[in-house]
């Protein structure tokens, strides 16, 4: 079933269930009428909230379902990584051997694959400032989510680690399921997040040493100022491509990253002709 929020005794607020219901529509798991479709019907399988539902059910599209397993799974559990105040320097440095230039996502990738080359050891983990607890429940969550997928006969594949788009086809997943989690860099350095025109900044915590044009972004965190975490570099191409139905211009606040995308689709449009 889908985890749109949790229940208690008092009933969601209208405008909450409305919400969520549009989530689920823009996600393509409920269709006009309110019905579940096919690939809603398979997301409601998985214990995740809807986005991490979708991502895995398209990720064999983008032959990156192995991986996105993964991604899933470590997004599923507590931060792995240790910042102990005293060592916070090293923490970081031991951080950064796993980072991935394109973001946070594929760093959780990163470490998963190194803590099981390096056969789940304890003592690995506490050397690397990672949480071995957390890297063991990611591991287990993981493990099911796996007999979930082989239920339904999900193919399990993986984009061939030394062609061009092994990491090309991870991202555009990920924002298959996230595309209504973006945020697009403005003029004066912050970030404006798509549609709700929030302004947020980048999490002190990420992997990226750049600011993209382009990010996806799993949490939103409201602390002294509002920052997105967990992000990975997107192309403003894609947005079009994977959800043309949510990023319809004629519908859409006026805004930088409006021009940017018209401009975007105007070449599109060229190209086609």
């Amino acid at each position: 079933m889908f985890r749109l929020f949790s229940f208690n005794q008092d009933p969601p607020a209208p405008e909450t269930l409305m919400r969520a219901l549009e989530l689920l529509n823009y996600l393509g798991a409920l269709d006009d009428d309110g019905n579940l479709t096919q690939v809603g019907a398979v997301m409601s399988e998985f214990p995740l909230d809807p986005q991490l539902g979708k991502m895995m059910c398209v990720s064999p599209q983008f032959k990156c379902s192995n991986e996105i397993l993964t991604i899933t799974a470590m997004l599923s559990v507590p931060n792995p990584f240790i910042r102990p105040r005293d060592q916070q320097k090293e923490a970081d440095e031991a951080k950064a051997c796993f980072s991935h230039v394109d973001g946070d996502h594929l760093t959780l990738l990163n470490v998963y694959h190194a803590f099981k080359q390096n056969g789940e050891d304890s003592q690995w983990c506490y050397n690397n400032y990672l949480n071995h607890r957390a890297m063991k429940s990611a591991d287990n969550v993981r493990s099911q989510l796996l007999r979930i997928a082989s239920r339904y006969n999900m193919s399990l594949v993986s984009t061939d680690f030394t062609c061009k788009d092994y990491y090309l086809n991870i991202r555009k997943a990920i924002l298959s399921g996230y595309f209504m989690q973006v945020a697009h860099l403005e003029r004066q350095g912050s970030y404006l997040t798509v549609k709700d025109n929030q302004i947020v900044s980048l999490h002190p915590s990420t992997c990226l040493d750049h600011k993209p044009e382009w990010v996806v972004y799993n949490e939103f965190v409201l602390t002294t100022k509002n920052y997105i975490r967990i992000c990975t570099e997107v192309k403003g191409d894609w947005l079009i491509d994977i959800a043309p139905h949510y990023y319809d211009l004629s519908n859409f606040p006026h805004c930088e990253a409006l021009r940017v995308l018209e401009r975007i689709s105007a070449r599109k449009n060229r190209d086609k002709r």
